[in-house]
């Protein structure tokens, strides 16, 4: 029953992220104890970014599964895109945490704190690893068939406590080692990590949130789609952007001008059933064309002189 594949998407969702809530809390818990015993820094502040990553998957938790409610009076086209929201606070989230990595590192440099080397430390820390890789493995799993923005940041996230961990890990040797310097060292290297992997989140949601154009090759079996069926003699005036991470569809097809009322339809609904059927697709919307009859506004630019014709809008 509770497997990563077992239960419905909505289910499955909630149950990984509260999954990542919970080996956060026991993250935070089990280094922060240790760390707070042994004055070590490294694993007070690593305690502290999980903090801020068990935020992110509560709100995760809270939010991301509206994905899956059907639409309402109050969103009409469903709520695909509150999942790439939650995901932008999650990228934001690990942003931070890099910069925060990032000057505990340069603190470090600056001025190492003194730790009681202790293998409870280092027992401390090899826990973390596997918390943070058992939640990265399971959340990666769940993931496979549910393909969740939200999901994949969470997962993210895993693996950047993992880099984070292992640096505080590389710091306590150092103790050992009586080489403390080693720790704000590895730190700095890996906050730049980070980073860059909250702003790629970060980037990737912001296109789901802002409608953008996706990639040609979407564009590409959209075309082939609708070619595909037998009736259409033309496909023009394509418009293909996101709606949160599904893709919306807009588009004038040409088909015979002598067919009836009745088929036309039929061949509409054919048409919008089949695109929503291809992976990814959410709303669609076709206009049909008697082919060969141009369109009003061909009338319009022919008449001023225009030539220009928006993005897209020629046949295909």
């Amino acid at each position: 029953m509770w497997g990563p594949g077992s239960g419905s998407e909505k289910g499955r969702f909630q149950r990984a992220a509260a999954v990542n809530v919970l080996g956060n809390l026991a993250k935070i818990l089990i280094e922060g104890a240790a760390g707070i015993t042994f004055g070590s820094v490294a694993l007070v502040a690593d305690a502290a970014h999980s903090v801020a990553d068990l935020v992110a998957s509560a709100v995760v938790l809270v939010w991301g599964g509206a994905r899956y409610d059907d639409p309402d009076e109050t969103h009409p086209h469903g709520h695909q895109r509150i999942e790439p929201l939650t995901a932008l606070f999650v990228g934001a989230t690990i942003v931070i945490l890099g910069l925060l990595l990032l000057r505990e590192s340069v603190a470090g440099l600056i001025g190492p704190t003194e730790v009681s080397a202790s293998p409870i430390l280092v027992a401390a820390l090899l826990f973390a690893v596997a918390d943070m890789y058992a939640l990265y493995w399971y959340t990666e799993r769940v993931n496979e068939s549910l393909g969740s923005t939200a999901l994949t940041a969470l997962s993210a996230d895993c693996l950047n406590d993992i880099y984070t961990t292992i640096a505080a890990l590389v710091g306590v040797f150092g103790v050992f080692l009586e080489f403390p310097v080693l720790d704000p060292i590895a730190g700095a290297l890996v906050s730049v990590l980070v980073v860059y992997q909250g702003i790629d989140i970060g980037r990737e949601n912001v296109t789901y949130l802002v409608g953008a154009a996706p990639p040609d090759a979407d564009r590409d079996r959209v075309i082939a789609a609708l070619r595909d069926h037998p009736a259409v003699e033309g496909v023009h005036d394509l418009t293909v952007y996101y709606d949160g991470t599904d893709l919306e569809v807009e588009v004038h097809v040409e088909v015979d001008g002598t067919m009836t009322l009745h088929d036309a339809h039929d061949v509409e609904t054919e048409l919008i059933t089949g695109l929503r059927a291809v992976d990814d697709i959410g709303d669609v919307h076709v206009h049909l064309d008697p082919s060969g009859l141009g369109e009003w506004k061909d009338a319009e630019e022919s008449m001023s002189g225009s030539s220009d014709r928006p993005s897209g809008g020629g046949p295909l």
